[in-house]
């Protein structure tokens, strides 16, 4: 059976907010650090619900048990985020907001169709054994 899944996850605005509240008071360090660990936050949300993806799908049985490997797609499936090698297209961001209705969660687009706020993600998720990340030319 064929099935697409499409993610979006966001840490919302707060985390923005402390962060250029920091850089604007001169905090340069703690602006890196909130910023930095928002941005990994942001991508372990998204890893999680990948992961819920492929335990509802039935496959994620097959994950890699090391870590080191399960960053290294050591999982069956791949997830493709435009503005990527595999989606280049940020426009295609309109038709999956579209699809998804973005704001019911907070998120938006701006005018060259980046995420709003800066701490968010979108995805297409599938689950067929031999998808690997790839470029488009």
């Amino acid at each position: 059976r064929d099935v697409l899944g499409v993610q979006l996850v966001t840490m919302g605005e707060e985390p923005s907010r402390k962060a250029q509240a920091l850089f604007q008071s001169g905090a340069y360090q703690d602006y890196l650090f909130v910023h930095g660990f928002a941005v990994e936050m942001t991508e372990a949300l998204a890893e999680y619900w990948h992961k819920r993806m492929r335990q509802m799908w039935g496959i994620a049985q097959r994950d890699a048990t090391d870590i080191r490997k399960l960053f290294q797609q050591g999982y069956q499936g791949a997830r493709y985020s435009f503005g990527y090698p595999a989606c280049p297209d940020l426009a295609d961001q309109a038709k999956l907001d579209r699809l998804m209705g973005f704001a019911r969660i907070g998120v938006r687009l701006t005018e060259s169709y980046q995420l709003e706020p800066e701490h968010a993600t979108s995805a297409l998720v599938v689950h067929h054994p031999e998808a690997r990340y790839f470029s488009v030319d």
